[in-house]
């Protein structure tokens, strides 16, 4: 497979990004802001076990997270503010993923 010039230079761009040089680029973070996990947790009338289950956190980060000891990543927050909203998609999707690992 070839490569074009375009394709390497961006490539290069990149790299030299990673590495901290300065390359003009532009860089876009999204900053999802603090996540009240209880709070989610108990609009959902779950226990902190049920809702570690059902969503896929082990139940110590989740306990950390509601008392105070971590934060959660971005990520997490992400899908946090994901259950907030559609609780009952992010459950679906897991159980689906859930099925595909025991197969």
């Amino acid at each position: 497979m070839k490569i074009s010039a375009k394709t390497m230079n961006a490539l290069d761009e990149v790299l030299a990004h990673e590495s901290g040089s300065n390359t003009g680029g532009r860089v876009t973070r999204v900053a999802i802001g603090e996540v009240d996990v209880k709070v989610i947790r108990e609009r959902l009338k779950l226990s902190q076990e049920a809702f570690a289950d059902r969503f896929g956190f082990p139940l110590a980060t989740l306990k950390n997270w509601e008392q105070g000891r971590r934060s959660p990543e971005e990520a997490a927050k992400t899908l946090l503010r994901l259950i907030e909203s559609q609780p009952k998609l992010v459950e679906r999707e897991v159980r689906r993923a859930r099925m595909v690992q025991a197969a």
